[in-house]
């Protein structure tokens, strides 16, 4: 309505016409009607406050979809009935999202009681020969000491001499902190980046000595998703839809 001073909001209606891209989709696999419901969850933050009286903060976790190849209408009671099902559910996923983020933070505080008790008493090379090792205290690719000069590698890394490589740029650059995380060593200025290729990408890095590092590298990840409603002819182009 050219009326209005702004746009309606339609964040809270539930009848409302699809967007664009969603009638594409919909379009492509002949459907006609869809009923979309959403399925949050509790942030993390949240999980950890739960004793506070706070309007709980929620976070998109995903979407049930339901398409009918011909116009369709959902009555209320029946809309209503699928929504608080949904709901049901999303309780439950926010239980299993909890209950796997306890299970991983103890393992992890129990590696660290290993790798501790390594270090007291072996000297650091402990922690990547032996098991557990510390590819088993981050989720990453590749691991790597640096330490009296000597390599010992595990997993995808970077090679001996880009690792003394990284070091130096460490020492020269972050020479006054105790280390460096990063999700992209090109973004944090590391000029080899783009030697490393796909393979090295992001990098934690933990200083032992002055000259001494531990390092855990991941890969560059590229996430592919297929939508049902997706062409996927090897000639066509992406063209945002």
């Amino acid at each position: 309505d050219k009326k209005l001073d702004q746009p309606l909001s339609l964040c809270g209606s539930t009848l409302r016409f699809p967007h664009g891209c969603h009638a594409q989709y919909m379009a492509n696999m002949g459907s006609i009607a869809s009923l979309v419901m959403s399925v949050t969850i509790n942030t993390e933050e949240d999980n950890e406050n739960e004793s506070n009286h706070h309007q709980r903060e929620t976070r998109l976790w995903g979407l049930v979809v339901c398409h009918h190849t011909s116009p369709r209408f959902v009555p209320f009671p029946l809309r209503y009935a699928c929504e608080f099902l949904v709901q049901v559910f999303g309780v439950q996923i926010n239980k299993e999202v909890e209950l796997a983020a306890q299970l991983r933070e103890k393992h992890i505080l129990q590696t660290q009681t290993v790798l501790c008790d390594m270090l007291l008493r072996d000297a650091p090379v402990g922690i990547i020969t032996q098991s557990p090792n510390v590819m088993d205290l981050v989720k990453c690719d590749g691991a790597a000491l640096y330490y009296n000069n000597k390599f010992w590698l595990l997993g995808i890394t970077p090679s001996e001499a880009q690792i003394r490589d990284i070091a130096a740029w460490l020492i020269e650059y972050h020479g006054g902190s105790t280390g460096l995380s990063t999700d992209s060593l090109m973004e944090a200025g590391y000029p080899g980046a783009s030697i490393l290729g796909d393979e090295v990408c992001g990098m934690a890095a933990v200083k032992i000595t002055k000259t001494d590092f531990l390092f855990w590298f991941r890969s560059h990840m590229a996430k592919e998703i297929r939508w049902g409603g997706a062409k996927h002819d090897p000639d066509d182009k992406d063209v945002g839809r």
